[in-house]
């Protein structure tokens, strides 16, 4: 082990890879500890989450696994069971789901499942890893689901110190809806190129800072509170304290960047990752590199732990290169229906504190969100 016990002496390379696909998507995917002393990724990949949609996400853990593993588990079904989904609405339905996991994860029943995802329990406190206990009394909002308050001796649970990115590509029929808070990314490739459908939610930019400072935190090292490096995640209850602000606005906040793209014959794939792959590879590298493998290899999942292989350092020395890894690879199958839409139309969300959709006047270059 080196300092602190971050990281092993030599790195686990094992990896889990999986592939599927339906009459729409081809997807493969893969994650691999690598030189982290645990694993805090999780994933989601549903080619057929309905009749016609398909959701694959990517959860970046920190502080403990266990709001990633929840997220894994939880935020899809939040997606369909949203009203807002049956309107047609995806991005509303999104941006519901991620805020639902903070609420979820409060009170008994949130502290026993995850109690359940964890597996590290300290025998002198029975406190599980990355939780803590509250005396505040969590604010119950009753959502008519079946996510039921339960009485118990952690009925006063305020959520977990663990936190958790989420980055989501939901397509229907020939709609790409991509929600973000964090750091993991989505990129579509676009005959070849990379636009970046997500943005990273750093402290430093301009929307982020001034949100963190006006809900009463500060920002040193690129830190929020000089702990965090990530200005949006889900869990991470310790920022989102303010009793006087809505979840949008707390230090950190749970809620969603939207972007929404009509898919168009000329959309070849999309990547979602966590940073410890866009850490050492930019967006149009990693495009460029799926393209080459493409050429010989049809089993998308090896595209993927080349990648992770290709980002692996050969040491600790720098850091990058050592953090976990996830990677899903989507490849679209074309039906003749598909209406090309010019690229000006393809671009950011607003910054706005909702993530509100903005389609047409923010055009979207290539790589213009790439993290520095």
């Amino acid at each position: 082990m080196t300092e602190m016990g971050i990281y092993l002496s030599t790195p686990k390379t094992e990896k889990f890879s999986e592939d599927g696909e339906n009459d729409r998507v081809r997807y493969g995917l893969s994650s691999m500890q690598g030189w982290r002393a645990t694993m805090e990724d999780a994933h989601a990949a549903y080619p057929d989450l309905d009749a016609s949609t398909s959701f694959f996400g990517v959860y970046d853990g920190h502080g403990g696994k266990v709001v990633a593993k929840f997220c894994a588990n939880y935020l899809h079904p939040q997606v369909l069971k949203n009203e807002a989904y049956a309107a047609g609405q995806i991005g509303t339905s999104l941006q519901k789901a991620f805020l639902r996991m903070d609420e979820m994860m409060r009170g008994q029943r949130g502290w026993r499942e995850l109690a359940a995802l964890g597996d590290k329990i300290n025998r002198f406190t029975g406190m599980i890893e990355g939780l803590i206990w509250s005396p505040r009394g969590a604010d119950s909002n009753d959502k008519n689901d079946d996510w039921a308050f339960e009485e118990g001796p952690h009925s006063d649970f305020a959520g977990p110190t663990a936190g958790s990115t989420a980055c989501v590509a939901v397509i229907q029929n020939n709609k790409l809806v991509v929600a973000n808070a964090g750091d993991s990314r989505c990129v579509l490739s676009r005959k070849g190129q990379a636009f970046n459908l997500s943005r990273d939610h750093k402290p430093e930019l301009d929307a982020e800072k001034e949100r963190i400072l006006k809900a009463g935190g500060f920002i040193h090292a690129g830190r929020v509170n000089g702990s965090l490096n990530l200005a949006r995640a889900i869990g991470d209850v310790e920022f989102k304290q303010n009793k006087f602000l809505p979840a949008e606005k707390q230090i950190v906040t749970a809620s969603p960047d939207i972007t929404t793209v009509d898919l168009c014959e000329d959309d070849d794939f999309i990547v979602l990752a966590c940073d410890g792959v866009w850490d050492c590879m930019s967006s149009q590298q990693v495009v460029d590199f799926v393209h080459e493998q493409l050429i010989s290899e049809t089993k998308l999942s090896a595209v993927c732990e080349r990648v992770l292989d290709r980002c692996l350092a050969p040491s600790t020395a720098t850091g990058e290169g050592c953090d976990n890894m996830t990677m899903i690879l989507v490849q679209f199958k074309k039906p003749t229906q598909m209406i090309t839409v010019p690229l000006e139309k393809l671009c950011l969300p607003s910054d706005s504190a909702s993530g509100a959709l903005s389609l047409g006047d923010n055009d979207l270059k290539p790589e213009e969100v790439e993290s520095k």
